[in-house]
C-alpha cells in the first residue's frame, strides 16, 4: 500500500468517453483518485455525482479527478448516463490499481466475509508522490474536504 510523500503507482486504464490514462502523462497536474466499491449503488451514486457537481471546482484548481472500481467499460458507461456524471470512471476490471493502490480489501457486512473495494480517495501531488489519503470514507462532506485539500497544495 503506498504511504504519503512516497510516488503513487503507476497505471494505464481505459476511461469513459474513450481512450485510456496513464498517470505517468498527467505528471504536473494534481490528480485525485476515488476508489469506490460498485456502479449504481447507493454511497457510490451519491459519491460520483458530488465529483461531478464539483468538477468544475477541482479543474479551477487545476486538479483532474477520476473514480475508479473494477465494473467493466460497458457498466461504467451506463452509470454516467444514468446519473448524469460528468466525473470521468476508470475501468479497473483485473484489480492490478485497486490491489497497487491497497483498496482491494476484506470486508464483513453482517458476519458475511468477502473482499471488495474499500472506499477510499488518494491525492496525488503535481510531483507524482501521495499528497493525502482518505480510508474508509464516508460520503457526507468528503468531496469538498478533498477540495479544500487539492486547494491547498
Amino acid at each position: 500500500m503506498p504511504e504519503l510523500s512516497q510516488p503513487a503507482p503507476d497505471f494505464s486504464l481505459p476511461v469513459t468517453g474513450g481512450g485510456t490514462v496513464t498517470l505517468a502523462d498527467l505528471k504536473g497536474t494534481p490528480v485525485v483518485l476515488f476508489f469506490y466499491p460498485r456502479d449504481d449503488t447507493p454511497g457510490c451514486t451519491k459519491e460520483s455525482i458530488g465529483f461531478s457537481e464539483h468538477l468544475a471546482d477541482f479543474e479551477a484548481a487545476g486538479a483532474k479527478v477520476f473514480g475508479i472500481s473494477r465494473d467493466t467499460m460497458a457498466k461504467h458507461d451506463k452509470f454516467t448516463a444514468k446519473h448524469d456524471l460528468t466525473v470521468p470512471l476508470l475501468s479497473d476490471e483485473n484489480g492490478e490499481m485497486t490491489e497497487a493502490y491497497g483498496v482491494w480489501v476484506e470486508k464483513n457486512m453482517y458476519g458475511k466475509k468477502s473482499m471488495g473495494i474499500e472506499r477510499a480517495t488518494y491525492l496525488i501531488d503535481a510531483q507524482g508522490d501521495i499528497a493525502k489519503i482518505w480510508r474508509k470514507v464516508k460520503v457526507p462532506g468528503h468531496v469538498e474536504a478533498v477540495l479544500d485539500a487539492v486547494k491547498a497544495l
